[in-house]
């Protein structure tokens, strides 16, 4: 008899929305659960701080290496492939890679937690995603609260006015991920299913 394949869960939200939270959560929920980072799949700073494009076009379009961790781990996943690889992790402090290996059987449910999940070359792997909404005031206290290696409040404040949410409105705007979810939570309860 054949085992079923992973499920790959996606945990979406603006920056701040309480996404790594729901994402543990969901994990302590189920049964063999593996939790994706997102931020683990960024490139080093040399090349997402691009003097060329201005901060938000950087963070929207140059920052993720989304094919990476779609050769990596979303295409054999959705196809019903088991896991067992060595993958590059990106690691802050070091603004380096760091290797870590991946141990995904098949029948694993998988929940990748990270912004911008439904973009179009992303959104087709999920089987769900659900979308935490948090207003911008809740995001940004929770940003001042977390945020200190970019510097004190006035740092973060503007990082996140030039940088953060010009990039989420582009992503709301041209994703429209409330619509494109399949379950939207409030992100300020930190409800999970």
């Amino acid at each position: 008899m054949m085992e079923k394949r992973s499920l790959l869960i996606g945990i979406d939200g603006l920056g701040g929305s309480g996404k790594t939270t729901y994402a543990l959560d969901l994990q302590c929920q189920l049964k063999d659960a593996i939790v994706i980072h997102l931020d683990d799949f960024i490139h080093t700073r040399a090349i997402r701080y691009n003097d060329q494009f201005e901060e938000w076009y950087c963070y929207y379009y140059v920052q993720w290496r989304y094919d990476y961790l779609i050769e990596k781990l979303l295409e054999p996943v959705c196809s019903g492939l088991a896991v067992y690889d060595t993958i590059e992790l990106y690691d802050k402090p070091a603004d380096s890679y760091r290797k870590q290996t991946f141990d995904i059987p098949i029948g694993t449910t998988v929940i990748v937690e990270g912004i911008f999940l439904q973009r179009p070359e992303l959104r087709a792997y999920f089987d769900k995603v659900i979308y935490l909404e948090t207003d911008r005031e809740m995001r940004m206290a929770r940003a001042l609260d977390r945020d200190g290696y970019i510097g004190g409040s006035e740092d973060i404040i503007r990082h996140y006015e030039q940088r953060y949410f010009p990039a989420e409105d582009m992503y709301v705007e041209q994703c429209n991920p409330l619509v494109l979810a399949d379950a939207v939570e409030n992100g300020r309860k930190g409800r999970v299913l």
